[in-house]
């Protein structure tokens, strides 16, 4: 989440609004924040309000108890639709960007894996985000095209999941949900004909599966949850759900790709998408790095295979997170533009690169670790 600094003023709770630059009538204020340099306007009504000038006392006290955010940097992130957060601390948190396709909510952090390269630890929640959720669901715009549910595990939060999806049903109708989850709690057949009784016409879940052996995979996840997560893409495919398999890549595992890609074919020619995807180097992953990070020039070998296999057999895969210029050409036709702009970036190798308007970029958490092979490229 981009995160923004100011002053705060008159807030004490986590304040939520939706972003507008125009001026409202005083009835359509209510979860409205409005951006603006112009002191000469009445704020009565307004969620909050976000400028960039200086603050005074007269001002202040003119406001009447209304949030209220000075010297805020960085102002011009902010677009009308938006919907933020407004902290006691200084913090303007951007929860939904309209027009990004990046969009997502963290339904929990509580987990029942503890992934050696997962970039969201698991945290023991005091309380459920879902009222937080289901408010910012409410403020999206309707006609956003996706929106993300992750965790944590999303599925924990147990009868609370299905208030969510039925909130994206009736507020965001046109959106894809996609529902990133370990798969573990699928493997209850009766959670599933929940879900899908729903009826929301559009979800994919998005399940990781990191390797083609249980103890392989449930050393990775460091939970006994393979068996389990197979079970769960079984019973999703039995109700003819989209199931997309996502594959972190890294040293534990790459060498297992080729037969991984052949264990799904065999067991899982009903995915929907596979994505093989280069590691986000924070979190348990940066705690892990020595034992799991690899130049992705030395797995590519393994990837290539990978890949390739899984094509010829008419599945649809995609490489998240990786370069065009660490891919062999063969391979840039599957990469895909997958990280989140406010945490997307290009080295400084990258300004000469004729193909960087096409690549994906970098985490930044990837500044200092990345790939020896970058490099900019040529158009022929």
């Amino acid at each position: 989440m981009k995160v923004i600094k100011g002053v705060p003023v008159n807030i004490d709770n986590v304040v939520i609004g939706r972003i507008t630059r125009t001026p409202l009538g005083r009835f359509r204020r209510k979860d409205s924040i409005l951006v603006t340099n112009d002191f000469n306007t009445s704020f009565t009504g307004y969620a909050g309000v976000i400028t960039n000038r200086h603050s005074s006392e007269s001002l202040i006290k003119e406001l009447n108890h209304i949030p209220f955010y000075y010297q805020v940097s960085e102002l011009d992130y902010l677009h009308d639709g938006d919907v933020v957060s407004l902290d006691k601390e200084g913090n303007i948190g951007v929860l939904y960007e309209k027009n990004s396709i990046h969009n997502a909510i963290l339904a929990t952090e509580e987990c029942n894996c503890d992934c050696i390269m997962c970039p969201q630890p698991r945290k023991k929640e005091q309380e459920s985000k879902t009222s937080f959720n289901l408010k910012l669901i409410s403020l999206m715009d309707e006609s956003t095209k996706l929106l993300g549910i992750t965790g944590g595990e999303p599925t924990l939060i147990g009868e609370e999941f299905f208030e969510i999806i039925n909130a994206c049903k009736k507020y965001i109708p046109e959106a894809q949900i996609d529902i990133l989850s370990n798969g573990m709690k699928f493997s209850d057949f009766e959670y599933v004909k929940k879900i899908v009784l729903l009826q929301h016409p559009n979800i994919l879940f998005a399940v990781s599966l990191y390797a083609d052996t249980d103890n392989e995979h449930n050393n990775i996840v460091q939970a006994k949850g393979f068996h389990k997560t197979i079970q769960g893409l079984y019973n999703l495919a039995l109700f003819n759900q989209k199931v997309e398999i996502r594959v972190v890549i890294h040293r534990i595992n790459y060498k297992r790709l080729p037969k991984l890609a052949e264990f799904i074919y065999h067991n899982s020619p009903f995915a929907y998408h596979i994505a093989f995807m280069g590691m986000e180097t924070v979190g348990l992953a940066q705690r892990n790095i020595e034992k799991l990070w690899i130049d992705p020039h030395e797995y590519i070998p393994q990837l290539k295979d990978a890949t390739i296999y899984l094509a010829q057999r008419d599945m649809h895969v995609s490489l998240y997170n990786l370069q065009l210029c660490i891919l062999p050409e063969e391979l840039r036709l599957f990469s895909a533009k997958s990280i989140s702009l406010w945490k997307n970036i290009y080295l400084d190798e990258c300004e000469k690169c004729g193909l960087r308007n096409d690549c994906g970029g970098f985490f930044a958490s990837s500044r200092d670790k990345h790939s020896s092979y970058i490099k900019p490229l040529k158009i022929d």
